[in-house]
């Protein structure tokens, strides 16, 4: 039967990665490495809860792992690379309309140099520059007894150091598949590992209090090997000084370098973005269109945040001419632009900066229901899994509404839809969407792949069963059997809640339902009831048997599938 249309799903997965690393990568990366390094320190505070002799111990075991030329070379590494990364992505964030975490994130990274210097030049530098042999002992009765106000502030940083890495954990993992499992844990390890970490400072500092009152054990542990010589202590605090003021100049600089160019871009002008419903934004020359729809407030799908690593954001240019006219797409976006197959005026509003007046249309604008959603802005931006979507169709519904009465169209096509998607329930799947004479399903949303793939290949033989009997009910009536067509394909695709100003819904975006779509197309020219793409029966662990070669349109490379015919499709799995 005639196809209803499709839903403008882009393919924002499987996009080919640069040889070099990238700037996510790079600050992906060194935050792993940083956050492994505070994770180690606050699980060795929290042995305080045991005892003194366990915090030494554990902070033996933290030596031996971190102070290794090699790894110290990777830790000052990634120190450096993620500092200098955080200082970018400050100079280049616009807050026009940032969401509350990542300005968290941002800001909470800005200020742990500050809450952590005096710690980190009283300890490692003081070990590495001038071989004061600074363990627990020392550092808590500096922080607890001598300098209780430094205590706090050392508190204050390994929290916002900790925080900071959390987020950032966050953001990288919440589109992760079985990230909403995992969830529930990795929130509890988030709250317990620092609220045990100060308990055991806590625990630790009543102990060397209460061992400072004897004198033998000052003469032993407060002597000039590990608290350093008047000069000593002049030059750490020197280093410190000098840090401080070097990290408050280059504060300083980004601060002008962002004044600098909101000056130069205001004296160069300010350009016009228009929208479809009629709205204008003013921005700066040189501001991207997704920074426009920010400043504006209009809702605007950007899954991975406008970083370019997805297609969510593409707009269309609706000025043709200007079109040709706009900058050419840089490699990051050609890259995505290329992979989803875009048509000329297509381009991705996060890296597209119009040097003059424009009007676009977003593909994709998302608003969660307030009401029906826990978590709007996850709902809005997705979440990455593993799923097998499955598309089916009535064929020959254009010929069939001609030779019939209209009603009687509406009660044969509600008929194959009850009887597709009760096939689909049956097996385990969700029937997502209802499109015209067809619709789409999904499986494995609360499932793993293995089973998910397994039931939706059940799904394809219960179609066929309920559509046989629907046949045998009608044959009467309509003197001919109705046909259909099925598509299926597994893999990684954005799942979420997407929408407008008024309305959202739960669907699933990515190149996988681009797939399934398009196999359940081409089963009408090839005559076949079913085809199902190898990577169904590679998740199912199952043999698929012959497979063809298929050049889906907008695929470089081709697909294997099974093709199944009407008399195959009782036996369509095998064991």
């Amino acid at each position: 039967m005639g196809h209803a249309a499709r839903p403008g799903f882009g393919r924002t997965l499987g996009l080919r990665q640069p040889a070099r690393p990238t700037l996510r990568q790079l600050r992906l990366g060194s935050g792993l490495v940083l956050f492994a390094y505070v994770l180690t320190h606050l699980l060795c505070h929290a042995l305080g809860n045991i005892s003194l002799d366990a915090l030494e111990t554990g902070l033996a075991v933290k030596v031996a792992l971190w102070r290794t030329p090699p790894a110290l070379v990777v830790l000052y590494g990634a120190l450096l690379i993620h500092l200098a990364l955080g200082l970018q992505a400050f100079y280049e964030r616009r807050f026009y309309r940032v969401r509350p975490a990542e300005t968290a994130q941002l800001l909470l990274g800005l200020s742990v140099p500050l809450l952590l210097l005096s710690h980190v030049v009283g300890t490692r530098l003081a070990w590495s520059v001038e071989e004061l042999d600074r363990g627990y002992a020392q550092v808590l009765y500096g922080t607890w007894v001598a300098a209780p106000g430094h205590g706090l502030m050392l508190a204050a940083g390994l929290v916002v150091a900790w925080l900071h890495g959390c987020f950032g954990l966050y953001f990288w993992l919440r589109l992760k598949r079985g990230f909403a499992r995992a969830a529930p844990w990795l929130l509890a390890g988030a709250v317990l590992v620092p609220v045990l970490a100060l308990l055991g400072v806590v625990q630790g500092g009543r102990s060397v209090a209460a061992l400072a009152a004897d004198p033998v054990w000052q003469a032993q542990e407060l002597g000039p090997n590990h608290l350093g010589l008047a000069e000593q202590t002049e030059r750490l605090s020197a280093i410190r000084r000098g840090l401080f003021l070097a990290y408050m100049a280059l504060l300083a600089l980004v601060l002008l370098a962002r004044g600098a160019r909101t000056l130069a871009e205001t004296r160069g002008g300010f350009v016009r973005i228009g929208y479809p419903d009629g709205r204008t934004i003013r921005v700066p020359r040189g501001s991207s269109v997704l920074e426009a729809s920010r400043r504006g407030r209009i809702p605007h799908a950007s899954v991975c945040g406008g970083r370019g690593r997805c297609s969510t954001c593409r707009i269309r240019v609706v000025d043709t001419e200007r079109s040709r006219l706009l900058p050419e797409p840089e490699r990051a976006e050609r890259l995505v632009l290329d992979r989803i197959g875009a048509s000329p005026g297509i381009r991705l509003a996060c890296q597209l900066r119009p040097d003059g007046d424009l009007t676009v249309a977003p593909l994709f604008t998302p608003q969660a229901r307030a009401a029906s959603v826990r978590d709007p802005e996850r709902a809005a931006t997705g979440e990455e899994r593993f799923v097998v979507v499955l598309f089916a169709d009535l064929r020959g519904s254009t010929r069939f509404a001609e030779e019939h009465l209209p009603y009687d169209t509406v009660f044969v096509i509600g008929r194959f839809l009850g009887a597709v998607g009760r096939a689909v329930r049956e097996s385990g799947g969700t029937v997502n969407q209802h499109l015209g004479d067809g619709l789409m399903a999904i499986f494995g949303l609360d499932r793993d792949p293995k089973h998910a793939a397994r039931d939706a290949l059940k799904a394809v033989d219960g179609i066929a069963r309920h559509v046989e009997q629907l046949n045998r009910m009608l044959a009467a009536d309509l003197g001919e059997r109705l046909r259909y067509g099925v598509g299926l394909h597994a893999g990684m695709a954005i799942v979420g809640e997407f929408g407008d100003e008024t309305e959202s819904r739960f669907t699933v975006l990515g190149d996988t339902v681009n797939v399934a779509a398009r196999l359940e197309g081409l089963t009408g020219p090839m005559r076949q009831v079913a085809i199902v793409s190898e990577a169904v029966y590679e998740a199912a662990g199952l043999t698929p048997g012959t497979l063809q070669e298929l050049t889906l349109t907008g695929r470089a490379q081709p697909l294997r599938a099974r093709l199944i015919g009407a008399d195959a499709s009782a036996a369509l799995q095998d064991g």
